[in-house]
C-alpha cells in the first residue's frame, strides 16, 4: 500500500474513469481467498442466473471480515474518500465523506445499511456477469476494487473485466481492463465527473465480466458501503 501512487491513480480515474493498482495480493495470498469460497464464513450467497445477473456465482462475506480483506478496505478507504470528495464538489454534490471508514461505516449502520459487502465472485466457463451497479441503500460510496485472484492464461481464459460510460447525447465508451493474478482496478460505483468544453459533467458507469471461455475465476471485490 506504501507504494501506491495515489497522484497518478487519481489521474487515471479522471482520465479514463479506472486505475489498476498493485499487485495488492501475493500469490499465496490469492490462494486463501480462492480456498475460503469453499470454507469462509459468508452471510449470503447468490447463483447469478437466478435473478438475471448473468452466469456464475457470488458470495457475501459475514463479519468480521478474513483480515487480508479487513486490512484493504481499511487501507484502501482514505484516499479514495479524498478523491470521492473531489468529485463530489466537482458535481455539486454534498455529501462528503470522513477520513476514517469506521466514521462512514456507522453512517451507513445508522441508515439501517449493516451488512458488508465485500465478496468473492466465482466464474466457470461460459459464465459471464451483466453490467451492473453495486448500490445497496442510501448510503453509497462511489468508489470500489475489484482484484483477481486467478492467472490469466492458466488458470482461465476470457473473462475480461469490463467498463461502460454513458456520456450524455453521446454514444458509450467501453473499458476491457486487463489484470494479472492479484492486481485491483478502482472504478466508479454508478457515476464519475469528466470535463467538458462547457465545465463537468456526469457520466454513468457500469461494470461486468465478458464471458469466461476456459477454467475457473475468482475475484475479490471490494465495496466501502454496507447493505441494507
Amino acid at each position: 500500500m506504501a507504494d501506491l501512487d495515489w497522484n497518478g491513480i487519481a489521474a487515471e480515474l479522471d482520465a479514463h474513469g479506472c486505475a489498476v493498482v498493485g499487485p495488492l495480493l501475493t500469490p499465496a495470498e490469492c490462494v486463501s481467498l480462492v480456498e475460503a469460497y469453499t470454507s469462509g464464513t459468508f452471510r449470503s450467497r447468490v447463483v447469478m442466473a437466478s435473478h438475471g445477473f448473468g452466469r456464475g456465482e457470488y458470495k457475501y462475506f459475514a463479519y468480521p471480515l478474513p483480515a487480508t480483506i479487513d486490512g484493504l478496505r481499511s487501507a484502501l478507504y482514505p484516499p479514495l474518500a479524498d478523491i470521492a470528495n473531489r468529485w463530489n464538489d466537482a458535481l455539486g454534490i454534498d455529501t462528503r465523506y470522513p477520513p476514517d471508514l469506521g466514521a462512514y461505516l456507522a453512517r451507513c449502520h445508522k441508515a439501517g445499511q449493516i451488512n458488508p459487502t465485500p465478496l468473492l465472485l466465482q466464474y466457470g466457463p461460459g459464465d459471464y456477469n451483466c453490467l451492473h451497479q453495486d448500490i445497496y441503500g442510501e448510503h453509497v460510496f462511489p468508489l470500489q476494487v475489484a482484484i483477481l485472484l486467478s492467472r490469466p492464461g492458466i488458470d482461465f481464459t476470457g473473462g475480461e473485466f469490463v467498463l461502460t460510460e454513458q456520456r450524455p447525447r453521446m454514444q458509450s465508451r467501453i473499458e476491457v481492463v486487463p489484470l494479472g493474478q492479484g492486481e485491483g482496478v478502482i472504478f466508479p460505483v454508478h457515476h464519475r465527473p469528466v470535463r467538458g468544453t462547457r465545465g463537468v459533467y456526469r457520466v454513468n458507469m457500469r461494470h461486468g465480466v465478458s464471458r469466461l471461455r476456459s477454467g475457473h475465476r475468482h475475484t475479490a471485490g471490494i465495496i466501502f458501503h454496507d447493505a441494507l
